[in-house]
């Protein structure tokens, strides 16, 4: 079903044209990673802003900026670790995976080593066993470490 959000001016042609709602661009990421006591898990963050749980670190694209540029980038803000994308994962497009509003997410698989720290919207970021991962998860998040375990694409 397609949605018009209203009219606006061609630039070049100078016609009037429709303007549609489109889902929004965004990317998480499934951090692999290990501390430096060796303890090894994924890299989850808990947010600041709604809505509020652990998450995936991740994101919205920007504008001229490829996905895996916004994978990277967005693991960097948020977790404060350099990351190396090993392959892409999946893709979530369910229109209520997101309360605020559809986003479609391609999700990558990468690695890092360290300790993540919490930054930008990210209120903290810790490293979290598969078996044991917190009560209140974010999105779809959840469903997506599922898959992740035990379908692999």
């Amino acid at each position: 079903m397609e949605k018009v959000a209203g009219e606006i001016i061609c630039p070049q042609c100078k016609a009037v044209v429709k303007e549609y709602y489109n889902p929004t661009p965004t990317v998480d990421l499934i951090i692999e990673c290990e501390d430096e006591h060796g303890s090894r898990g994924i890299v989850l963050i808990k947010r600041k802003n709604f809505p509020y749980g652990w998450a995936l670190p991740g994101g919205f694209v920007d504008y001229g900026e490829t996905l895996e540029a916004a994978a990277i980038r967005e693991a960097k803000e948020e977790t404060g670790l350099d990351v190396e994308l090993t392959r892409q994962f999946h893709a979530y497009s369910d229109p209520k995976r997101d309360p605020r509003q559809h986003n479609i997410s391609v999700v990558f698989i990468a690695q890092a080593k360290g300790c993540p720290v919490g930054g930008d919207d990210a209120a903290a970021a810790e490293i979290f066993s598969y078996d044991y991962l917190p009560e209140e998860m974010a999105f779809d998040h959840r469903h997506i470490i599922h898959d992740y375990c035990f379908k692999r694409y």
